[in-house]
């Protein structure tokens, strides 16, 4: 091997070597790096076709969720505060100018990690037991609650959620802005879908009421739902 092939050698083992390192650098942050982590999805990014594809999965998860936890993350470290959960900070700082950028946040990140859990591949069977008992109460009946779900989904000006939720002794429906959340105002969440544009544009175009329906009739985790009724808001999104 000649001198100048040595030398060509040693410089694509040397880029190597400074590639490899790039690349495994930003796993050697621990978790200091990660206060308040990205819950994992609990099924496959196409388990929700065809209301919900998996390249807009893909989009909604690792670019909005992410992006949203990673902000968080970077937030925090400049802040000081200590967070015992997600949902005890947020009711902390809500109405704090000062944390208004950090509510944001994290209230995203919360709202997303509850939501992959309200969803499930062939979902959408009529709930029972306990749930079915109030959702009657409340609202008549399931087809009657979706009815109005629907509505009130379809109706939220511009990008928010729209929310089962206990109050008292009653089941409710709404609808937030933006990042907000009702775990912030010490209300009770049990089942929520996202109707930003980035949930189901990419599906469903501007035809939200569609796919808001789609997720009642072929996706919620009723399950989940039931859960949350007797779990406590920094509860509500199960642990890995």
């Amino acid at each position: 091997m000649s001198r100048q092939e040595k030398k060509k050698l040693g410089k694509s083992v040397y880029l190597f070597i400074l590639i490899l390192i790039a690349l495994l650098l930003p796993n050697c942050g621990g978790e200091e790096d990660h206060i308040y982590p990205q819950k994992k999805l609990p099924y496959a990014l196409d388990a929700l076709e065809p209301v919900i594809s998996k390249s807009a999965m893909a989009v909604h998860y690792y670019k909005h969720h992410a992006g949203y936890v990673k902000k968080t993350n970077q937030i925090l470290k400049t802040t000081g505060l200590t967070m015992t959960s997600p949902a005890a900070l947020l009711r902390e700082i809500n109405g704090n100018k000062n944390y208004q950028a950090l509510f944001n946040v994290l209230a995203q990140s919360w709202n997303h990690a509850f939501y992959w859990e309200c969803l499930k591949p062939d979902g959408g069977k009529i709930p029972h037991g306990a749930l079915l008992e109030e959702i009657n109460a409340s609202f008549g009946s399931v087809e009657d609650f979706k009815k109005q779900f629907v509505s009130a989904a379809a109706a939220q000006f511009g990008s928010g959620w729209a929310w089962l939720v206990k109050k008292e002794d009653r089941l409710e429906i709404l609808t937030t802005s933006n990042a907000d959340t009702p775990v912030a105002h010490g209300i009770k969440p049990l089942f929520v879908v996202d109707v930003w544009e980035h949930a189901y544009y990419l599906d469903h175009q501007n035809r939200r009421k569609e796919f808001v329906q789609s997720v009642l009739d072929h996706l919620v985790n009723w399950h989940f739902v039931q859960e949350q009724l007797t779990a406590e808001p920094e509860e509500a999104v199960k642990k890995d």
